[in-house]
Order: C-alpha cells, then structure tokens, then sequence
C-alpha cells in the first residue's frame, strides 16, 4: 500500500488533530508519536534512522497510508523517494507560540522521563520499552534536531523555520499543502481531492488538554512503586 500522505511538520502544529482528520478522510492509519507504544519494536530503527543508518520505510508503513508529527517528519525526504506519489503536508504555527506549547508540553514529559530513565538505570533495572523510547526521543528530537540547546528560544526557533523552509524550498508546489491550526476542512480536502465530510474538523491535544493527559500522570517508574 505505502504511504499517500507524508507529514513534515514538527510536533506541536497540530499534528495530532491531523492524524484524526486524515483517518476521517479515509487514510487509516496515520502514523504518529501517539503509535508508538503499539509499535514499540518500531523504536530501534527511528533510533537508526537519526544515526544516518539505512531504515526499509516501505516495512516500517505497512498498514500505514500516512504519516504525521515526530519521529516520521524528520525523514520526509527519505520517505518521499521510497513514496514518490504521496502528497506532503507541511503543518506550522506561529514560532513563539510553537516554542512556548513544545517547552509547556513535550518537552517536559521528555525530560520526566529522562529522569525516571536515570533513575532506573542507578537502581540497575533492566531496560523498559518505555525506557528506549525514551532515549529514541532524545536521539531523534531533542539532540537530533535541537542540538540539546532546548533552553536556547531563538536557536530551537531557527531550527523550526529552516526545516519549513527546506520543506518549502524542496516539494514541488503541485505536491505540498502547508496548513495552520485553524485551516479547517477546506485545504485539506481541496488538496487531497476529497469531498468535506459533514463533521468538524478534529481539535484535540491542546496544552491544556496534553497536561491534563500526560504531566498530571505518575511518571512509568512512579506507577511501579
């Protein structure tokens, strides 16, 4: 089957609501950070793939016609040349308010981990499969992209508007959709020939509603004690 929809925006654009609303739309499943404890033996090859090492994307999609957010919108160019015929959407945002929602949201589940991890590790247990993913996240994300400069605003914002403008510079434009919270049904559906279907578009994941989901729950160490 392969990939119809490639995903290139970073996490935080409202890639979530665009998983849901690509499902709606008939191209199910979309892939997205929300997969991966269904998929977990997926971890090992997105950790290979930040390292530059070979992946077999049409193995790692099966079942997949899409694929949004981390740690797929990393490698949309690899994905376009495995996929030629899929269409790329580019989700973004506002800069400062991206940054703001990825420091209040991710950023900090990340780093719960990252302790819990350490933790863990002096109390020598054994690797968890939430225990790797968390290391992916870092591998991929966090040091992969950003350097491990979190903290640093304007650098974390630079890196977020060259990989727009790369994506922008580099999908043909009969090929690329580039779509902001608050779009709505018409872009996406103009774009993917598809009629609007008669419901909202999704609006889920917002800061409140990821605290509210993750920062509020006991961390995978503190659910064991």
């Amino acid at each position: 089957m392969g990939l119809k929809v490639i995903g290139a925006g970073f996490g935080r654009t409202g890639t979530l609501s665009l998983k849901l609303a690509l499902e709606r739309l008939g191209f199910d499943k979309c892939y997205h950070m929300m997969e991966m404890p269904l998929v977990p033996h997926h971890v090992e090859q997105w950790r290979a793939a930040a390292v530059g090492q070979s992946v077999d994307w049409e193995t790692l999609f099966v079942g997949y016609q899409a694929a949004v957010d981390w740690p797929s919108c990393n490698f949309w160019r690899q994905q376009l040349k495995v996929f030629p015929d899929a269409k790329v959407i580019l989700t973004r945002r506002d800069p400062e308010q991206w940054y703001a929602s990825v420091m209040q949201t991710i950023w900090l589940s990340s780093e719960r981990g990252r302790m819990d991890l350490a933790a863990a590790e002096q109390r020598g247990e054994v690797e968890s499969q939430s225990q790797d993913r968390i290391k992916m996240l870092y591998e991929v994300i966090w040091d992969g992209v950003f350097g491990g400069r979190m903290d640093e605003k304007q650098h974390v914002i630079n890196c977020f508007e060259r990989h727009n403008q790369e994506v922008i510079n580099s999908v043909p434009h009969s090929k690329l959709l580039i779509i902001e919270p608050g779009d709505g049904w018409a872009p996406l559906c103009e774009f993917l020939q598809i009629d609007v279907p008669d419901a909202d578009y999704p609006r889920i994941n917002s800061k409140e509603d990821f605290q509210k989901r993750f920062l509020s729950s006991p961390g995978p160490n503190e659910k064991s004690r």
